[in-house]
């Protein structure tokens, strides 16, 4: 127990330090972080630009802030979008079962074929790189992992003692599934989210990374790091500082998912 207190209380601090960071940037940054001054281009970390400067004379913890908010939305945004669709999806081919469940998942064992950075890049190649299109690829791509968990969560709710008394009593085979099954899907949900935003943020950062992100000058994580290939031997904060972003982002997500996981899980108990 004492372990899982820690492990929330580290984890939740992390977040909460990003999105706080995330909020603040989206009022306040202490530079421009657009703003180009090439008589300052590539300044070590010093008083006045306490990350340093790109290679533009950008100051770094600036768009490090700006990023934060730019990677963590998007991510927020895609897991919103995949825990509701895949929701939606799973819980349909799991309580209406017969054709409509075959049809359903064969659409979506399609699509877990396919690595989800994979899938969407391939759907990042067709609609082209911007927010909006960064969203859609990795809710599309992250959706079917959803469906998944909570189909096999509602095949197990679908038997239930509850739910044949409220198809006994004539309710709607819709309320059923919003009063007695889809509350039951929270659960396994929350824990499966917490560990698709780390996976959704490292699939921004590598499709920053590639290019297809969000395109420059706007800061994000990724689009940081592969913006620091070039200097890494000369200007080496330039890829610290996104890089220990991603690095605690992610740490305080798995240390907040395993919280989640032994607090919520029945077999962790």
């Amino acid at each position: 127990m004492k372990k899982v207190r820690a492990n929330a209380l580290i984890g939740g601090t992390l977040i909460a330090v990003v999105l706080l960071v995330a909020l603040i940037a989206a009022v306040w940054t202490p530079y421009d972080p657009l703003g180009v001054d090439m008589m300052s281009k590539l300044k070590s970390p010093s008083a006045a630009h306490w990350l340093g400067t790109d290679e533009f004379g950008r100051d770094v913890l600036s768009r490090a802030m700006a990023g934060a908010a730019s990677s963590g939305f998007i991510a927020l945004f895609t897991v919103v979008g995949a825990v509701l669709l895949g929701t939606v999806v799973g819980v349909l081919a799991g309580f209406i079962r017969g054709w409509t469940d075959r049809l359903l998942m064969a659409v979506n064992d399609a699509l877990l074929a396919f690595p989800g950075i994979l899938l969407a890049l391939a759907v990042m190649v067709i609609i082209g790189a911007s927010r909006i299109g960064l969203v859609l690829a990795l809710t599309l791509a992250y959706a079917p992992s959803v469906v998944r968990v909570v189909r096999g969560t509602v095949l197990s709710l679908r038997e239930k003692e509850y739910v044949e008394a409220s198809r006994m009593i004539g309710n709607p085979e819709w309320v059923t599934m919003a009063r007695h099954v889809l509350p039951n899907c929270i659960a396994p949900v929350a824990v499966l989210s917490t560990s698709m935003f780390g996976w959704v943020l490292l699939s921004e950062s590598a499709l920053s990374f590639l290019g297809l992100g969000v395109a420059p000058p706007a800061p994000t994580w990724g689009n940081m790091l592969s913006g620091a290939r070039s200097y890494l031997e000369t200007a080496v904060w330039l890829g610290l500082a996104p890089g220990l972003c991603i690095a605690l982002t992610l740490l305080g997500i798995n240390l907040l998912g395993d919280a989640l996981r032994d607090r919520l899980d029945p077999r962790m108990q």
